[in-house]
């Protein structure tokens, strides 16, 4: 009688223990490749030793041996080490367990068995798909990543921080990633089938990262969401709201149309959740005063006006207040020897690479020796951290501009490279990954070799040895409020200080302005035009102030998260002394106050309230409180209209938590005048 399996017990418990998937939610059976897993399966009879059993692995539409999308193993037949193959462990009566081992550069997707015993005798599992991931913890997969602590961070933490803010005020922001919450992997299987991506390709972790730097941005493919910057968005969700990724991924997998909307660190949260759902390891990282240098000449032009303005039409140079990208963890066999570890890719769309809104993977070991000719997006991630800013002044004189160049500032960009520390909640500063340190001989040597690569003359200054410091002069510095609750003045003093033994006059020309992140220039808020003698040894004040209602309508027409710049500029009688400073104000909210037990069991409900007190002298207009706590309950949005000053408002929900370990709640508060108030609580849930 012919031998025929009636069963197949996938065993994902034991399985996804070993194989670190157990936080996954979903039904199906998760493993990771160049890892053996364990099945059990049941015929209609005791076995014999006459008995032939194959199994047969398939993926994709039109499954093929010649391409490793058909894959069949005869049981206890001779194999290659680190080939797929499948030997029987242990027989019980009608059961028989089975240990597959899976190649450590398997295409990673879904896969479908079938038990065959015989000529057209096959059992086949239907509805119960096996999602075969990279394998960080496997010394023979491309991501393996030697240390658990970094593991633990890097694959499996599905919270964490994204730093925002600006160089001299960096804030974390709490981000939920969850890229084990429902249907998240099966939507990072869908964008794969979508792709276009030929099978081979699925093995390599270098073109899947490309890849998906492509697939998370709408620009081209219709991929996951949408990248706006102009400061409406009512037909979609402001950037500022999202408190983590899961709900995007959700929302696009549900719909098959891109969300609505993002900016960088939106993007960058999506692409850690993605990479670390597949088994790719990934951080996000944040540059502050980040160059987007369109021209490739690792120059950033900064132009202002004769009122201290930065002028915005000059030039499709910008510098950002911060930019945030990604590190993926991955050995780099298309390249020379030496550049494995981590990779920068960027899914914001800035600039297209190779016709593709995409950016990356780009050795930071390429980065730091300035080899900008290695792929991929190598000079464009070099510009970002180590372009130089020269500033412009621009003057009109009968009719016609004349620009002056007041300095150059080769240290002014890629500051305080940070990402999440390694199993804290801490912020770690990986500059040095990025490039050697500011001024020293070794950085003068990368950024020459960079520009040999990209025959470019910015550096041909920057690598000769630095000019003997000049003597004494103007020293400049602006003191005064660090942040600014809205609706309050804004008051602040330049002080120039004459350092020199005889009088000075000094032209001072200064300019305050409401900006994005960006550097986009929403309103001009005040400017002054003066010229002093300062004595010598002596230092000269000169106030400026801004009253609230000439910031708050524009803070109030534009749903973005807006800060002050004062740009001022110093130039003495005969002109030989050019200086500049800048200072970035951003504005300061009162806080969320969030109120829960420190532990909880599974399966018992407990209480979270969110307290929020406008402490500002101002009403806030159409408040809005999104809160996710990850494990516990999904995304939840509270409408709480209107806040008058000194009004208070509480948000209650009932929390049901469905699994172990240590749990965040994060809120995000919004409203016409002020975004980007952020909380988070920490609890500890036990069996």
């Amino acid at each position: 009688m012919a031998l025929r399996a009636t069963n197949v017990d996938f065993l994902k418990q034991d399985n996804a223990c070993q194989h670190h998937t157990s936080e996954y939610d979903n039904s199906h059976l998760i493993v990771r490749r160049g890892q053996p897993f364990q099945l059990k399966i049941t015929f209609d009879r005791q076995l014999t030793q006459r008995d032939k059993i194959a199994l047969q692995f398939t993926t994709g539409s039109r499954p093929m041996k010649s391409n490793g999308t058909l894959i069949y193993l005869e049981l206890n037949a001779a194999s290659h080490p680190n080939d797929w193959c499948a030997k029987v462990q242990d027989y019980q009566g009608k059961e028989c367990t089975v240990s597959v081992n899976t190649s450590a550069n398997a295409i990673i997707g879904k896969y479908f068995l079938s038990v065959i015993t015989g000529r057209g005798v096959v059992y086949m599992t239907g509805d119960c798909p096996i999602y075969l991931l990279c394998n960080p913890w496997c010394q023979d997969d491309n991501v393996y990543m030697p240390n658990e602590d970094e593991r633990k961070e890097y694959v499996l933490n599905d919270t964490g921080y994204i730093y925002v803010g600006s160089q001299s005020n960096i804030k974390a922001r709490p981000w939920n990633f969850g890229q084990h919450e429902e249907d998240v992997l099966d939507c990072c299987f869908f964008l794969l089938d979508r792709s276009g991506l030929k099978p081979a390709a699925r093995r390599d972790p270098v073109i899947l990262s490309r890849k998906f730097s492509a697939l998370v941005n709408s620009n081209d493919d219709n991929g996951v969401l949408t990248g706006n910057w102009s400061g409406n968005y009512g037909a979609g969700c402001s950037p500022t709201s999202w408190t983590g990724s899961s709900a995007i991924i959700q929302s696009y997998y549900k719909t098959k149309r891109p969300v609505l909307f993002g900016q960088c660190w939106v993007f960058s949260g999506v692409i850690t959740t993605v990479m670390r759902c597949i088994g790719i390891p990934a951080r996000s990282v944040t540059n502050f005063s980040s160059a987007h240098d369109t021209e490739e000449n690792l120059k950033i032009d900064f132009y202002m006006n004769d009122r201290g303005e930065k002028l915005d039409d000059y030039c499709s140079d910008s510098i950002w207040n911060f930019h945030v990208w990604n590190d993926v963890w991955m050995k780099r066999p298309d390249l020379p020897s030496g550049y494995d570890g981590w990779q920068a890719i960027d899914a914001t769309p800035q600039e297209p690479s190779e016709g593709i809104f995409q950016c990356g993977p780009c050795s930071l070991t390429a980065i730091k020796e300035g080899m900008v000719y290695l792929p991929y997006d190598a000079k464009f991630v070099f510009a970002e951290v180590n372009a130089d800013k020269i500033e412009w002044l621009v003057k009109e004189q009968n009719g016609e501009e004349y620009l002056n160049v007041i300095r150059e500032e080769k240290k002014s960009i890629g500051k305080f490279i940070s990402t999440k520390a390694v199993n804290k909640n801490l912020r770690q500063d990986i500059t040095t990954e990025y490039k050697p340190i500011e001024g020293s001989e070794e950085e003068r040597k990368t950024f020459q070799t960079a520009c040999g690569h990209l025959k470019s003359d910015a550096c041909l200054v920057f690598a000769a040895p630095p000019a003997p410091p000049s003597p004494p002069g103007i020293k400049i510095q602006v003191t005064g409020e660090k942040e600014l609750p809205p609706g309050n003045p804004l008051s602040l003093n330049i002080l120039v200080e004459n350092q020199s033994n005889e009088t000075k006059t000094v032209s001072v020309t200064a300019g305050c302005q409401l900006q994005t992140y960006t550097g986009k220039i929403i309103a001009s808020l005040a400017s002054t035009v003066q010229t002093i003698d300062v004595a010598a040894k002596q230092v000269a004040t000169i106030p400026v102030n801004v009253a609230a209602d000439q910031y708050m309508k524009s803070m109030t027409q534009v749903d973005d998260e807006l800060m002050i710049r004062l740009n001022v500029i110093t130039e003495t009688k005969e002109g030989q002394e050019k200086n500049s400073e800048c200072l970035v104000i951003p504005f300061a909210y009162p806080p969320i106050k969030v109120e829960m037990p420190e532990t909880g069991k599974i399966n018992e409900d407990f209480h979270c309230t969110f307290t929020f007190k406008n402490t500002l002298s101002i009403p806030l207009e159409k408040c809005e409180l999104h809160v996710e706590g990850l494990g516990i309950f999904r995304l939840e949005k509270f409408n709480h209209g209107d806040v008058k000053p000194g009004g208070i408002f509480r948000s209650k929900i009932i929390c049901a938590p469905k699994k172990v370990g240590e749990k965040k709640i994060v809120a995000e508060l919004i409203s016409k005048q002020i975004k980007g108030i952020h909380a988070e609580k920490i609890i500890n849930i036990t069996n």
